[in-house]
């Protein structure tokens, strides 16, 4: 609900009036109210305002609007300004908060469908300005060149310094055959570096899959609406160019995966296993604390003898994290890579109508055996770090969700060492993927691998 303010000569006579709205609503939704809390002492000892205090707030912001109303030196719109309230409200949360514009929104649900008009990168905020976290295989940017950590500064000549996350990737996204010119600050690189590129239609495969040496291997890039339905596809595959032989493994490779729908990941994972929890989720309210555990089903049991292997790096997060915590926890799987990104927190988009749409971080998320690896991350069971090109060393890693400015506090001790995004597109020169391959074949022996089951 939003309220109108009336100008500053009026407060006084309307100031009983806004009272008596105020307190009806404290009778009406008392619950919501009481749930208000201000960090007064510490991060760890919330205290509950009282509502007279909530209710002084709220005139304070009433007069502030009226304010900029009445004397800015051009007239405001008064929509936008409510709407930069609202974003100022989500982005003091936490870094995964934030308001969607009706056109943000619809570009959202775009992507999460897996088919879109843009550039082809994955991206996130960094002091200001859009870091690259990995470009997308065979899409107009990783044509152009872009590279993991390059940060991009400028969009058509335009400063992204205040821009939102989502208003730059608005931007960059546009009608197919349109062009933009990105500015991009390179470490290593003296000037700042231009790209010319032209958008294209980005159809992402969730999965793409193949065989090697008898070993099936699954790419999935991110949990689109397509991911289960993607790794179901291409494990039949798999079985099939073998003539429905079993291969003597599986790869899933979740490297520099950025996440996605939380469901999908819960398939996913239900695809690998045939019992026990898959995740656990925790909010502040029952509606929004979940379990998912994982039913038997003919996929889990077509592969239930078939060692596993993951792939994980510093890009991999969020709904990858939920997939890889519960195979490591389920001892279904051994994590082959570097550390995870960190980003233990679940987000629900809230639809408001015409007005677009909220996201806000809800819950945090537990792997089977309770851990929360917020700010903190998933460790491989075994580390294997890739052998990156002298051009790009010190440029492939990323500290992750604990750099980011107002993060959620992990509940363990926070990461404080990067982890690479490197990931070398030549399969040959793939350190942790020949590694993994290696261990499948019997060349190389590892207490880790398989895992033991308890």
């Amino acid at each position: 609900m939003l309220f109108l303010f009336p100008t500053m000569s009026k407060f006084a006579q309307m100031k009983k009036i806004f009272l008596f709205i105020f307190c009806a609503l404290i009778f009406l939704f008392p619950p919501i109210l009481a749930n208000a809390q201000y960090n007064e002492q510490t991060e760890n000892e919330p205290i509950e305002r009282q509502q007279d205090e909530i209710y002084d707030d709220l005139i304070l912001f009433g007069e502030v609007f009226d304010r900029i109303r009445a004397e800015y030196v051009d007239v405001p719109d008064e929509k936008e300004l409510i709407r930069a309230a609202i974003e100022g409200m989500l982005t003091s949360l936490d870094p995964h908060s934030g308001y969607l514009t009706p056109e943000a929104y619809e570009e959202m649900m775009q992507d999460t469908s897996g088919k879109f008009g843009g550039l082809g990168i994955q991206v996130t905020m960094e002091d200001g300005y859009v870091k690259i976290v990995a470009p997308i295989d065979d899409t107009p940017a990783f044509r152009a060149g872009l590279l993991a950590n390059d940060l991009i500064t400028e969009l058509d000549g335009k400063s992204v310094k205040g821009m939102t996350l989502d208003e730059a990737v608005s931007i960059m996204k546009g009608d197919v055959g349109t062009k933009i010119v990105l500015t991009v600050v390179r470490e290593g690189v003296d000037e700042p570096l231009k790209f010319e590129i032209i958008r294209d239609i980005i159809s992402v495969s969730a999965v793409r899959w193949y065989v090697e040496k008898n070993i099936g291997i699954l790419r999935l890039s991110q949990f689109s609406a397509q991911a289960f339905s993607g790794i179901e596809e291409g494990i039949r595959g798999i079985f099939a160019e073998l003539n429905n032989n079993p291969p003597k493994g599986l790869i899933l490779d979740l490297r520099n995966n950025p996440g996605g729908l939380v469901d999908q990941a819960v398939a996913v994972a239900d695809a690998f296993l045939d019992k026990g929890v898959i995740v656990l989720t925790r909010g502040r309210s029952e509606n929004e604390s979940a379990r998912y555990e994982a039913k038997p089903d003919e996929l889990d049991r077509l592969i239930a003898d078939i060692p596993l292997i993951v792939l994980i790096n510093g890009g991999s997060a969020s709904a990858s994290e939920i997939l890889a915590g519960a195979l490591q926890d389920q001892r279904r799987a051994t994590l082959i890579g570097t550390r995870s990104f960190g980003k233990g927190t679940v987000q629900n988009i809230i639809y408001l109508g015409d007005d677009g749409a909220m996201r806000l971080t809800t819950s945090r998320y537990y792997t089977p055996s309770n851990r929360s690896i917020q700010a903190l991350g998933i460790s491989p069971d075994i580390e294997v770090f890739q052998n990156v090109p002298d051009e790009l060393k010190g440029k492939d890693t990323i500290v992750g969700e604990a750099a980011l400015e107002g993060h959620i506090n992990g509940e363990e001790e926070e990461a404080e060492v990067g982890s690479s995004v490197y990931v070398p597109s030549d399969a040959t020169k793939d350190t942790q993927l020949n590694y993994a391959i290696d261990l499948i074949l019997g060349n190389k022996s590892n207490e880790a691998f398989p895992p033991k089951k308890e």
